[in-house]
């Protein structure tokens, strides 16, 4: 036990350290015109049609629909009207939860870490990116709930919300929009859906990568692809 919690906190360190270091090297990769995006995830439909002759073949990605919650502030927020043109970062938690959730909170609380406010930065990354854990226990966790739980992770309310909902549109959220469970349900009294993953969508709402959110190692490969979606939007804007 002693030797896994040492590995733990060894893998904690590397991830704050090799934060800016990726950083750095995006930078350095996308000056030269060779960075590698996130992909996409969830093919909706290929349309194809004839262009001067050719056949030419548009794949039709899945995009995440809205949902209407309330944070830990007690606002009612939707994530792509009030998060518009927001990266997400989200995952499903419940407040009484004794393991898993605890550290998957804890593991969002180094990419918080690694995406806060720098007053040298024009344009900040945590004007970009929103992080969100959503109750799949909404009858339990109340807004003061949510709010206890926030402090209890250091949460800057601005951009990590912990957010409750109607069970129903949040379970139908979790399976048919993010596809974190494959088992069935209709989202009533005995339904119940558990998920470590922590889901990326960009600003469009499409699916661009899923990560162990209990594996340090893939925490920082989440920041990483965070970085790269942040730079996909700029070169947009150009």
């Amino acid at each position: 036990m002693a030797k896994k919690s040492n590995y733990k906190f060894i893998m904690g360190l590397a991830v704050a350290f090799l934060l800016p270091l990726s950083f750095y090297m995006i930078a350095k990769l996308l000056s030269k015109d060779k960075i590698y995006l996130p992909g996409y995830y969830g093919v909706e439909r290929v349309d194809s049609a004839t262009v001067d002759g050719k056949v030419v073949v548009d794949t039709v990605y899945h995009k995440a629909a809205d949902l209407k919650l309330v944070n830990q502030l007690g606002q009612d927020v939707t994530l792509n009207g009030t998060l518009e043109n927001r990266i997400l970062v989200v995952g499903f938690f419940f407040t009484q939860c004794p393991s898993v959730c605890p550290k998957l909170a804890g593991n969002i609380t180094m990419l918080q870490r690694a995406f806060r406010r720098n007053p040298k930065m024009e344009n900040a990354l945590d004007n970009t990116v929103h992080f969100l854990l959503i109750s799949v226990d909404p009858a339990h966790d109340t807004v003061n709930a949510l709010r206890a739980y926030a402090d209890r992770f250091g949460a800057n309310h601005d951009h990590w919300w912990f957010l409750t909902g109607d069970k129903q549109s949040i379970y139908n959220y979790a399976r048919n929009e993010l596809k974190v469970s494959v088992g069935p349900g209709d989202g009533g009294a005995d339904d119940f859906v558990h998920s470590q993953k922590l889901v990326l969508l960009d600003a469009k709402r499409h699916i661009r990568g899923y990560y162990d959110g209990l594996d340090t190692v893939a925490i920082k490969h989440c920041a990483d692809d965070i970085v790269l979606l942040t730079m996909e939007k700029e070169k947009r804007k150009k």
